[in-house]
């Protein structure tokens, strides 16, 4: 995935979940939207080198749009959680993941299930049954390359793994694709400490059939493509507070 033309800053505060005002290197300050709901833990530092992209147009309130951010002076993780579906469907349909090639046909954002969701990726092929993936993009680390999920409470990650239960119920195959997008981390678990229910709900849906697969994204100010396979496991230390 080719990255638009990226523009090199600082961090000076993000606030209001969705605003970041960010100081550029000509020295101008601005007002950047943040495509990200989560709590960006340890992603968010003031002072952090990030960089934003120009997307000025007639419909956005804000002409900036922060994409990236260097953690502890040396990672580079992508906060825009909008690029992940597009990242791993480019990937899918260049059979960059061996264990989802072979599907004909692919839709996004396919509405399904009993609670009203949508399915990130729907992938179809003649004689195997449907494959629903739901795709979750990751950027907290903890010590030692820890990856954890999520970086705040979600009750609509719950949910989604319900739905993604159902499917199994059903018939189907259930995918749950980690996109690790941060290069500092190295394995990942879910974060029990953050939200005990999902790593319960979690932990059921693995026993009930789902497939749980995480992938490293490999990051530089001009493009992202999917990297190696990240290991998970349902345990981990627990992260520090």
């Amino acid at each position: 995935m080719i990255l638009p033309d990226l523009l090199e800053g600082r961090l000076i505060r993000r606030y209001k979940r969705f605003l970041a005002d960010i100081r550029l290197v000509d020295g101008s300050e601005v007002i950047a939207h943040c495509p990200n709901t989560g709590s960006m833990r340890n992603c968010a530092e003031p002072g952090s080198r990030v960089w934003v992209s120009d997307v000025t147009s007639p419909s956005r309130k804000l002409r900036y749009r922060w994409e990236l951010v260097e953690v502890e002076g040396r990672f580079l993780a992508c906060i825009d959680t909008g690029l992940a579906n597009h990242l791993v469907k480019e990937a899918i349909q260049s059979d960059q993941i061996p264990a989802l090639s072979g599907y004909s046909g692919i839709q996004t954002e396919r509405p399904y299930g009993e609670e009203k969701s949508r399915i990130d990726l729907l992938l179809t092929g003649q004689d195997r049954p449907d494959c629903y993936v739901e795709v979750k993009n990751v950027t907290l680390m903890g010590e030692g390359g820890q990856g954890y999920f999520p970086d705040a409470v979600t009750a609509r990650g719950s949910k989604h793994l319900r739905e993604l239960m159902s499917v199994i119920k059903a018939g189907g195959r259930a995918i749950l694709y980690y996109n690790v997008a941060h290069t500092g981390i190295n394995q990942l678990s879910p974060a029990r400490a953050i939200d005990p229910v999902y790593a319960d709900i979690l932990e059921e849906a693995v026993h009930y059939g789902l497939e749980v697969m995480a992938y490293g994204v490999d990051i530089s100010t001009k493009a992202m493509s999917v990297g190696q396979p990240i290991p998970f496991s349902l345990t981990a230390d627990e992260l520090a507070e």
